[in-house]
């Protein structure tokens, strides 16, 4: 069956009516709901939806439905509620992301596959090498496209609660605060996950992590990963904070800095890793390492 995001935190209007879509998880299975503009677009015109077809919502909010469309009209859709399913299909480990921006697909790449594989959290970084600054006028919209990315990976991969994509910070200014625990409210992330991002799921990320990593270049004498990674995987909730820098690499102060807020090196093989391609090596080994 299909799956779509249904976004508690639409705005939709039609026909001059603002539309209210309440969470998922305060219907009772036999309820009719209406369905947002975005899922009335994609599942009933894009992709030809009939009165009578199934499909799979899911709000962030835990969890996903079973659904069946009931009506369609030319700007609406309503569906019955038939079934609940607990499964949210996270994995054991919780992670943020402290990942530097880069250009284009590759951003788009390291998002959807760090999606696939079950982050947390991304916090969208600049640095001294890094491709990518943003002006103010331009987060707004990469903010909105990289969490669609990320929301468009969990409709494909099964997982029922979105990871967050942070609003972009100097890597200085991150890791001088790392350790100030901002409210939930103060989160800077997109309206359509504003208050997903309130949700108890992802109190975990105002608390410090039981592990800092820094993926780094493969160094003589430095030991492939720090010690005490064994035993926070084994830990029942384990919240694991990882730094990866730009293809240029962190600057020798980057380093340092990072190094003394905790970031301990982790080098995963011999090879240098893309930007892109070092948050999905990484979210792999941690997956395999702690099953």
């Amino acid at each position: 069956m299909r799956r779509f995001f249904y976004n508690t935190s639409s705005n939709d209007i039609n026909d001059g009516k603002h539309a209210i879509y309440p969470q998922l998880n305060t219907l009772s299975v036999g309820a009719s709901l209406e369905l947002t503009e975005n899922i009335v677009h994609h599942w009933c015109r894009v992709l030809r939806a009939n009165i009578g077809d199934k499909g799979v919502l899911f709000d962030g909010f835990g969890g996903e439905y079973q659904v069946q469309l009931q009506t369609i009209s030319k700007k609406h859709a309503t569906a019955t509620l038939l079934a609940h399913v607990a499964d949210d299909r996270t994995t054991t480990v919780f992670t943020k992301i402290g990942l530097v921006m880069s250009r284009g697909e590759r951003m788009d790449y390291a998002i959807q596959k760090s999606t696939e594989l079950g982050v947390t959290a991304i916090q969208l970084l600049s640095s001294h090498h890094g491709e990518v600054n943003l002006k103010p006028a331009q987060v707004e919209k990469k903010l909105a496209h990289w969490q669609q990315v990320a929301i468009a990976a969990c409709e494909q991969c099964g997982l029922n609660r979105p990871p967050l994509i942070i609003a972009p910070l100097s890597i200085h200014d991150w890791l001088s605060n790392v350790d100030n625990k901002p409210s939930n409210r103060e989160m800077a992330v997109n309206p359509i996950v504003s208050m997903l991002s309130l949700d108890s799921y992802y109190q975990i990320l105002q608390q410090t992590a039981d592990l800092r990593m820094q993926l780094s270049v493969p160094a003589a004498g430095q030991p492939a990963m720090p010690k005490s990674l064994p035993a926070v995987l084994r830990q029942k909730t384990a919240y694991i904070e990882l730094l990866i820098g730009p293809e240029g690499g962190l600057s020798v102060d980057e380093c340092q800095q990072a190094a003394e807020v905790g970031f301990e090196p982790w080098q995963i093989g011999t090879r240098v890793l893309r930007t892109e391609t070092a948050p999905v090596v990484a979210l792999a080994t941690l997956h395999a390492l702690s099953n």
